[in-house]
């Protein structure tokens, strides 16, 4: 069973209330992206977590992102141990939850920069609990619905990172450029050097700019961190 708690340098995720647990993808989306906004030329003011699940996101970003965060979690269970984590961390009065769905929420502003980990496995197995469909699958908030709140929310010199399994990447990419985004990056993530890709890093946004693609293996051949992942990683994992 996974652990109640997932503990970090500098603040600690509770996860036993969540649908989703912390995983080492979603730490590596977050450290990503965080890392991906600090070699900006102006960093982001204002930052939006769709489906916030624990609050590791906003928490990851928050450490290092000098911005207000929101994050809107539609699962009860899920936003209460989010609002612990957020209100246990020294960034709290930077950080804002909002329990509610997304696809009808009143929104005060637009964001510099949106980040979703959204609903994995479309027609794959399901569970038998309706939370953890809701945050795993296609249940509630859909691909397009997300694009097209994206879109609405997003400013015009604004950025979006969104990580998927890397089977439905593709399909997603020419989605997003259907509605009019622009592929800036593509991050294709395998398990380890001698796995194939299994997830996938996109970052979008409304300007069009060159095309990056890379590779990330999170652990090499012989069962280690790669030097990759650990510099990523280095200022959020105990033991790097």
């Amino acid at each position: 069973m996974p652990n109640n708690y997932f503990q970090f340098k500098q603040f600690t995720v509770q996860q036993e209330k969540a649908a989703l647990k912390v995983s080492t993808d979603s730490c590596l989306f977050g450290a990503y992206c965080t890392n991906w906004l600090l070699n900006k030329v102006s960093g982001p003011k204002h930052i939006l977590d769709i489906g916030a699940g624990t609050g590791l996101l906003m928490l990851m970003l928050a450490q290092k992102i000098n911005a207000l965060i929101d994050g809107v979690e539609i699962d009860e269970p899920s936003f209460q141990q989010a609002k612990e984590n957020i209100e246990a961390s020294v960034w709290k009065n930077r950080l804002q939850l909002f329990r509610s769905d997304v696809r009808t929420f009143s929104f005060q502003h637009s964001y510099d920069f949106i980040i979703s980990n959204p609903p994995f496995y479309e027609g794959d197995l399901k569970s038998a609990s309706v939370n953890k469909n809701v945050a795993k699958h296609d249940e509630g908030l859909k691909m397009d619905e997300l694009l097209l709140i994206v879109n609405k929310q997003l400013s015009v010199e604004g950025s979006f990172a969104v990580l998927l399994p890397y089977h439905r990447s593709v399909k997603f990419i020419e989605d997003a450029e259907a509605v009019g985004f622009f592929l800036n990056e593509e991050i294709n993530v395998k398990q380890s050097t001698t796995h194939s890709f299994f997830r996938s890093i996109l970052i979008l946004g409304k300007q069009k700019q060159e095309r990056v693609s890379k590779e990330i293996a999170i652990k090499n051949s012989d069962g280690d961190y790669t030097n990759e992942f650990t510099i990523l990683l280095s200022d959020y994992y105990l033991y790097l």
